[in-house]
């Protein structure tokens, strides 16, 4: 599933079923890692009663999502939130100033002699 497939099926689901499917892919992970609910409860500092109402779409705490985020060592799925902001390009020009396109020629020395002066 590409990109905009995953952000358009995320618009479309309520609230309650975003949660649900956040409950889905905690416990594919945990699944994937081998872990039993007590297990990963014990790592994260959770119940094994918030493992499973968690994995089976109840809410939670925002603190305990990051619990059991850092017990998978989920951190990197975050890491679409947090985007260093681009820069536009004629923004990008403006903070480039005026660079210099040429070099100047020496500066042209009299070709008289300072020392003499008519006066």
């Amino acid at each position: 599933m590409n990109t905009l497939s995953i952000i358009n099926k995320w618009h479309k689901l309520s609230d309650t079923a975003i949660v649900e499917e956040i409950g889905k892919m905690i416990q594919e992970v945990r699944l994937q890692k081998n872990y039993t609910q007590t297990k990963l409860a014990e790592i994260s500092g959770v119940s094994r009663a918030t493992i499973s109402q968690l994995e089976n779409g109840r809410p939670a705490t925002l603190l305990t999502f990051v619990q059991v985020l850092r017990a998978l060592n989920k951190f990197d799925i975050l890491e679409n939130m947090v985007k260093e902001p681009e820069i536009s390009p004629l923004l990008y020009a403006k903070l480039q100033g005026k660079k210099r396109k040429r070099a100047s020629s020496k500066n042209k020395t009299n070709n008289y002699n300072t020392n003499d002066s008519e006066w």
